[in-house]
């Protein structure tokens, strides 16, 4: 299994915005250097717990100061940007990236992001995305069109021997696209598996997730596509330490307890996704704390009990996925026994997990 990075970022709103971006970009550097395969930022304009509206900005920062690390948004929300603009700058990112470059593409979910662009109608944002991609793909071409949309007029201009565009084209002439799920069932998903875009599962229970493979797995097959878990992303909470005690208090003591209970949690009922969380369905959501979420939404522990917890995981889905993303949480104050969780995570536990999954069933 291999282990990346959601930098959403889960940042206390106390933190500057300077803050935000230097904590950003040097969980980015620390991932690349310990061996995460994969960075994903998200993108929010009006959120004050999410609070980078520009991850194309992390991105290029951390391009020239890592080796091997792949970097995505997660996700550019389509009906906020110009498609033929956003294509073009992704497409020079993957250029400057030289092929460590994925993009992820969303709808939109928070109304406040929808109104500064003067959006007070969300339900034509999918449209607004099938759209926004159709352009997207044919800027990416670099072939000339012109069109007139519903909600864009584009173009690609005729050539002209004397004065030659520059090649807008991604690195390798294709993007490698992505898209989040956040409910059951998701037609994030299914357009995912539709088009052969990698998925990303927002982790909400166990049986929210066998309802995203099986999803994907029937549009992947539905469009002629081999379907294969190894694509499969899936974000969850996991805290490392040397000791099981250690990792409870760096969970306990720390910013991912913080961001649950301020944040994440009242998100999560609104959006109804916290029910699905709970073991077992006489738990009362207002009793959900810390010591809960550690005990059973989070993986918390040493390098033993976290990897025995998620061979318990993959069990009970039916096999392993292909990535693991860890949200990112404010751990500015002190971060080593953060970045250490991290270390421990990609070079003790996952390897372990690697080997002993291979032949789970994929």
């Amino acid at each position: 299994m291999k282990v990346g990075m959601f930098q959403t970022p889960f940042l206390r709103p106390e933190r500057t915005p300077r803050q935000v971006f230097e904590w950003a970009l040097r969980q980015a550097v620390h991932a690349d250097k310990i061996g995460f395969s994969e960075y994903w930022i998200g993108e929010h304009a009006t959120l004050n717990w999410e609070g980078i509206p520009s991850p194309e900005l992390v991105i290029a920062a951390a391009a020239l100061q890592t080796q091997q690390i792949k970097f995505g948004p997660l996700a550019h929300l389509l009906p906020y940007h110009h498609p033929a603009t956003l294509a073009i700058q992704t497409a020079w990112l993957s250029q400057i990236l030289e092929g460590r470059y994925m993009l992820g593409v969303a709808t939109g979910a928070y109304p406040t992001d929808a109104a500064l662009r003067g959006i007070t109608d969300m339900s034509k944002n999918h449209a607004m995305m099938l759209e926004a991609i159709d352009i997207m793909e044919r800027v990416w071409k670099g072939e000339p069109f012109q069109m007139e949309g519903q909600f864009w007029n584009a173009g690609y201009p005729e050539p002209n021997p004397k004065k030659p565009l520059r090649d807008t084209r991604p690195w390798g002439g294709e993007m490698q696209m992505a898209m989040t799920g956040l409910s059951a069932p998701s037609p994030s998903i299914s357009f995912a598996g539709s088009h052969g875009f990698l998925p990303a599962s927002v982790y909400a229970g166990n049986e929210f997730l066998r309802s995203h493979f099986d999803t994907y797995r029937e549009k992947m097959e539905e469009n002629g596509r081999q379907a294969d878990r190894s694509a499969h992303r899936v974000v969850r909470d996991v805290i490392v330490a040397e000791t099981d005690a250690e990792a409870r208090k760096l969970a306990l003591e720390g910013g991912i307890e913080h961001a649950w209970n301020e944040y994440i949690k009242p998100t999560y009922e609104r959006f109804g996704v916290l029910k699905h969380l709970l073991h077992d369905d006489s738990v009362d959501p207002a009793d959900v704390d810390g010591e809960y979420l550690a005990e059973h939404v989070w993986i918390v522990g040493s390098p033993e009990t976290v990897r025995q917890k998620m061979e318990h995981w993959f069990d009970d889905l039916g096999g392993p996925f292909g990535t693991l993303l860890i949200y990112s949480h404010d751990y500015i104050n002190d971060p080593e026994p953060w970045e250490h969780s991290m270390d421990l995570l990609v070079n003790e536990v996952a390897p372990q997990l690697s080997s002993e999954q291979s032949q789970a069933v994929a």
